[in-house]
């Protein structure tokens, strides 16, 4: 049996019990967190999210077993480009269709409704981008004339799509930006380029906080840049909604100092019945208020293994595009990981990052195992490489009678 479980679940040994616990984590904290949010929308069926959560994992490792048995891994070097074209695509059609209907939800602004379903196109380019740079930068590491090629290529179609994003959702473009620039970081693009980029990404963003500061009328209402102004306000001085009631920051804290050490035990949160994302953006405060510190730790540690793995599948890999491409998943997951944990304890501004395959989601977790997915069957590769060459080695070693 487990011979047969061996075949099927190929790759990383580690990622897969890693994923198994944040499965296991994912379902207790959903149905904690969920409770207001049945009463309101779902007829007070406390199971309802539950079981949605439970489809959504089981589609979830569907992709990721497809994308270990069935789909090579050179077929995402030969997509990087069409996925980059569709990518662009559906952020713009995202954009018009949320203009047309003229519906003020912000998650109205950040998807695409198609017939049939709808998804969050910066979902598919966190992805797309990154197997785009990939692709790039393992094509150009023969000299430094064509990393700098590479480099520009890169940072024009990364600016691009991180801009189409940022009308939108500003952290998630931010979040992209910054791992494409660590990418490229690791692919040994100079270090001149990347701190320059560093440099007009601040200057940047000191430019939009100035005028949005100066002309509040016009520039604040170009995508997220109101927003984005208000929640660095907000952090630094305060967030004036304080003073007509608890803010959603404010009960995240609440919660992760009710929870102490060893937190209050499961189902017993009681901030989550008072907080709009409780089971999304802020789930890791809720977590902590269950489990108490020592919980909180563990779950933080499951993403740091994540990281560390992730670095031993890129150091056991034979092709660059593999390895960048492992590189730049890994880091995306783990940032947003830490991200959504320093918003919730307070650390940071509030950004509205979900936590990996933890925050109840749809289409986004279905992109998260995708991302899983691929680097799953680059480990399987990398596995069945070595056999192929440890095969080899067995069989053109001479036997002791023809040693002799």
């Amino acid at each position: 049996m487990a011979v047969k479980l061996a075949k099927i679940f190929k790759g990383d040994l580690t990622l897969w019990v890693i994923l198994i616990f944040l499965s296991l984590i994912s379902l207790v904290i959903v149905y904690s967190a969920t409770g207001k949010l049945a009463y309101r929308e779902a007829g007070g069926d406390t199971l309802h999210y539950l079981v949605r959560q439970i489809v959504f994992i089981l589609l979830g490792f569907g992709i990721m077993l497809m994308a270990v048995n069935v789909v090579p891994v050179v077929v995402y070097f030969k997509l990087s480009p069409t996925l980059i074209g569709i990518t662009i695509l559906t952020l713009i059609l995202a954009i018009i269709q949320y203009k047309m209907t003229g519906n003020a939800s912000k998650e109205t602004s950040r998807s695409l409704t198609m017939p049939f379903f709808s998804f969050q196109p910066a979902e598919l380019a966190k992805i797309s981008l990154i197997m785009y740079a990939s692709r790039l930068l393992s094509k150009a590491q023969r000299t430094e004339e064509e990393l700098k090629i590479a480099f520009y290529w890169i940072t024009g179609v990364s600016g691009v799509v991180c801009f189409l994003v940022f009308m939108s959702n500003f952290s998630t473009a931010a979040l992209i930006f910054f791992t494409i620039m660590i990418l490229m970081l690791i692919a040994r693009v100079s270090y001149k380029y990347i701190l320059s980029l560093v440099g007009i990404g601040i200057l940047a963003v000191v430019l939009i906080y100035t005028a949005a500061t100066i002309f509040p009328g016009s520039i604040g209402k170009v995508g997220r840049i109101a927003t984005v102004k208000g929640r660095i306000d907000d952090f630094i001085h305060g967030d004036n909604n304080s003073a007509i009631g608890t803010t959603q920051a404010e009960y995240a804290r609440l919660a992760v100092f009710e929870g102490g050490t060893f937190g209050k035990g499961p189902g017993n949160s009681e901030v989550s019945n008072y907080m709009e994302a409780g089971y999304n953006d802020f789930i890791y405060a809720i977590f902590i208020e269950e489990y108490g510190f020592v919980g909180g730790a563990f779950l933080a540690l499951l993403y740091l293994i994540l990281l560390f793995r992730g670095v031993i599948i890129v150091r056991r890999c034979d092709r660059t595009f593999p390895a960048f491409m492992v590189s730049g998943l890994v880091l995306l997951m783990t940032f947003q990981a830490f991200i959504n944990m320093a918003v919730s304890v307070g650390a940071v501004p509030v950004t509205g990052q979900p936590l990996p395959w933890v925050s109840m989601g749809g289409s986004s977790m279905l992109f998260t195992a995708a991302s899983f997915g691929i680097i799953l069957a680059v480990s399987a590769n990398n596995q069945k490489n070595k056999a192929a060459a440890e095969s080899l080695v067995v069989v053109d070693s001479p036997n002791e009678d023809q040693a002799m």
